[in-house]
């Protein structure tokens, strides 16, 4: 299942209909206005909670010194952090986004906190990545796929860059498993997340973007079988703060 409709070439920018050639434009233009204010939002927006999911995401990684990693749409380096400390000097960490503004935050915010060696930044589209096939042990993309226009071709260009036996890791927005907490959420994102990125990063359009985004993204088992389909197999998917995150991972024969 994919975003796009093959007969008339549309896809969705949040609950807009829009034309699949301009989507890439006007996600760009979300990141590049949310980008310096990215890390202080997530705080706030989850109440810190993006934390523990991303710790759990390493947890699941298996990641090991040496590695070869790639953190797609890694954005400002939370897991590229991480990473970067498990793999060592002899691994190496590849911190790859398609937006120049989150990568620059990234890049600073690694350089000044002494992050150099083993880390490289790569501006790269998901759909096509420029890696060479069988490059990485772990491949994790946090945040990042339903921003993506047409995902299952993002999710075999991952399957075609990871080694055999590699794994990737996708960490994103899901289906709320219980009711009231689907009804909650729901309020919260479509009446605080605007007026929050507001009042902190001078923008409410992205933030009702990216709370539309989420509703807009695969559930659970839709994206498990988009996995599947794009040929990983052992896919499987943990359900973090009642489904309001889930964890999804698959293993490339």
């Amino acid at each position: 299942m994919s975003e796009q409709h093959p007969k008339d070439d549309t896809t969705h920018f949040g609950y807009q209909t829009i034309e699949a050639d301009k989507k890439q434009a006007m996600v760009a233009d979300v990141f590049h206005s949310v980008a310096s204010k990215y890390d202080l939002m997530n705080d706030l927006m989850s109440f810190g909670v993006h934390r523990l999911w991303k710790r759990f995401t390493i947890d699941m990684s298996g990641v090991r010194p040496g590695n070869s990693v790639l953190d797609l749409a890694g954005g400002t380096g939370d897991l590229t952090k991480k990473f970067s400390r498990i793999v060592g000097p002899s691994g190496r960490v590849v911190l790859a986004d398609i937006n120049s503004s989150m990568l620059n935050v990234g890049r600073d915010r690694l350089t000044d906190q002494g992050y150099v060696g083993n880390i490289e930044y790569v501006q790269a589209n998901a759909e096509c990545l420029p890696f060479d096939d069988n490059s990485f042990d772990v491949i994790t993309i946090a945040f990042g796929l339903r921003n993506v226009t047409d995902k299952d071709a993002a999710l075999r260009s991952m399957t075609r860059v990871l080694k055999p036996g590699g794994r990737l890791l996708v960490l994103e927005f899901s289906k709320p498993t219980n009711p009231l907490m689907s009804k909650a959420y729901d309020l919260y994102s479509f009446s605080a997340l605007p007026v929050m990125g507001k009042l902190v990063a001078g923008d409410s359009d992205s933030y009702q973007y990216l709370a539309e985004s989420i509703r807009m993204h695969p559930d659970q088992e839709t994206l498990k079988g988009m996995m599947e389909e794009a040929g990983l197999v052992r896919c499987s998917y943990h359900n973090m703060t009642s489904g309001v995150v889930a964890l999804h991972r698959g293993i490339k024969p």
